[in-house]
């Protein structure tokens, strides 16, 4: 927060930061009705023409948070392990074990090529996710 005051004033980095938890806070409140904990996530906000503070970016997807389940959580974080997950923590962790010509993936591009089975589980990871907090398909 403080390094944010430096960047763009308090009054600014304040409106910023409050509108953010208002935000996570009435998001994760809702997820935990439908069973899933939202861990984390990101916020992208700007100023338009106008001076109008106005979200960027995507909001509360499998790409800009990490949804858990809530099944499963307590067990996962007993053991030190990440818990399941609807969100593209599926992909980081094959991406963790990837290979370039052999030599393990040092995270620059280009990165290695995603198989079809990693594809297609992290959409369905993502779908079960959309089902669960909307109840529809």
């Amino acid at each position: 927060f403080e390094k944010t005051v430096e960047m763009i004033g308090l009054d600014l980095a304040t409106r910023i930061r409050d509108i953010s938890i208002a935000i996570y806070k009435a998001a994760a409140d809702y997820a935990l009705t439908k069973g899933i904990i939202i861990a984390d996530t990101k916020f992208e906000f700007g100023l338009d023409e106008h001076g109008t503070l106005t979200v960027m970016d995507e909001v509360l997807t499998p790409d800009s948070s990490r949804f858990w389940p809530v099944e499963g959580y307590e067990q996962a974080f007993q053991a030190g392990a990440n818990p399941p997950s609807y969100d593209k923590q599926f992909v980081r962790d094959w991406l963790e074990q990837a290979t370039v010509n052999g030599q393990p993936w040092n995270k620059t591009a280009p990165s290695p090529a995603l198989p079809q089975d990693v594809i297609e589980k992290t959409a369905a990871k993502y779908q079960e996710a959309l089902v669960r907090l909307t109840g529809q398909a």
